[in-house]
């Protein structure tokens, strides 16, 4: 099941920031550098392109997607979705597909995003989607929701935290220089966020129904 859940995890994030690239680079041009759709596309072909990467157990093609994505990727994008990525492979241990277990793997992740980013939530930022997520996981957990109702919550808080950015100004990265001129944008990082999380949920809710 792990080799298989990683199958669907590559296949759903490279479909989704390719079908999204140019958005994302739409987005990033309202308020940053506008290469956010580029770089992520670039990360992620480079990631389709290391085949191996489908047949590791899943901690390990975390770390090894996240060294990719820490090599190909331009700006901040790559040191952060890599950090990410990589501290989440370090933190399996078990069942992957557990909630337990992908708890451990968010809070590791979204502590290497604060560390990596010196920010947190609240700041325009990935965080601003990661953070209300990982909230959303430990509720449902602790409420024994089942993995549908789990799924659901996390898509429905990944939406509702990206539209949250809109209104946020944004005190990190190129898009502080706009100082209030950032208000009114969403945040291409919260965006491609919230993409990655999606497709984390079409993986998973692939590997329970196979």
């Amino acid at each position: 099941m792990a080799h298989e859940l990683t199958g669907y995890l590559v296949d759903a994030a490279v479909g989704t920031i390719r079908d999204h690239a140019d958005e994302l680079t739409g987005l990033d041009q309202a308020i940053g550098d506008g290469d956010h759709g580029i770089n992520m596309k670039r990360g992620f072909d480079a990631i389709a392109e290391t085949p191996e990467i489908k047949t590791l157990p899943l901690g390990d093609a975390l770390q090894k997607a996240g060294m990719t994505l820490v090599m190909k990727v331009g700006g901040a994008s790559g040191p952060l979705y890599g950090s990410l990525l990589m501290a989440m492979g370090k933190a399996v241990a078990g069942d992957p597909a557990a909630g337990d277990q992908v708890q451990a793997m968010l809070v590791e992740g979204i502590a290497a995003v604060k560390k990596r980013g010196k920010s947190d939530a609240g700041e325009k930022t990935m965080l601003d989607v990661l953070v209300p997520v990982g909230e959303t996981l430990s509720s449902s957990l602790s409420r024994r929701l089942s993995p549908a109702e789990t799924i659901a919550n996390l898509r429905a808080a990944a939406d509702a935290a990206l539209e949250r950015t809109k209104g946020m100004k944004a005190t990190k990265g190129r898009a502080s220089f706009l100082g209030d001129r950032s208000i009114g944008h969403i945040d291409p990082g919260a965006r491609s966020s919230q993409l990655l999380l999606h497709a984390a949920c079409d993986a998973v809710a692939g590997v329970l129904r196979s």
